[in-house]
């Protein structure tokens, strides 16, 4: 069931799971994580999402963003989809979480109880072509300024992260 998803309470307890597309399409309150890695020069790695991703393709968020499966703790969650995504791994550390409810395109709804992760990496990045269209690093002095200038090009929960830093 690697599609189905963990549907949470305002206090991110359990209370069912349901189809990923559907719960997005439902806006049902789900349980999901956000990472932001980090290199030494205090740079964080974006990535730019896949055009053809069922929502927000082509806009930039955080290094790797997805839910844990039914079943799945976030701790193995987080590390499966880096490295599904980025084709690497670091240690992650959780420095908050937060609930958003927010309209998308294709008709879509994220409402998310997203955990924060962080962590440092300076290794090789081999990012999945089905999820990411490119990446980069950034200094999070110049992404502030990039997200005010040009908005429409990060997603939407990517800026709440960013306002939260």
């Amino acid at each position: 069931m690697p599609d189905n998803i963990i549907l949470v309470d305002e206090h991110d307890r359990e209370i069912g799971q349901g189809e990923k597309l559907a719960v997005h399409q439902a806006g049902h309150l789900h349980r999901a994580f956000s990472i932001l890695v980090f290199n030494n020069k205090g740079e964080l790695l974006l990535q730019q999402r896949a055009k053809n991703k069922y929502h927000s393709g082509g806009l930039w968020a955080n290094t790797c963003c997805s839910h844990p499966r039914v079943g799945e703790s976030l701790e193995v969650a987080i590390h499966r989809r880096l490295q599904e995504e980025m084709g690497f791994d670091c240690e992650l550390k959780e420095i908050f979480s937060f609930i958003y409810n927010i309209k998308l395109d294709k008709d879509l709804t994220e409402h998310e109880y997203d955990h924060v992760f962080v962590g440092h990496y300076d290794g090789e990045i081999k990012p999945n072509s089905a999820e990411v269209g490119d990446y980069k690093w950034m200094s999070i002095n110049d992404l502030k300024i990039d997200i005010v200038q040009n908005p429409d090009i990060y997603a939407p929960w990517f800026k709440i992260i960013m306002g939260k830093l």
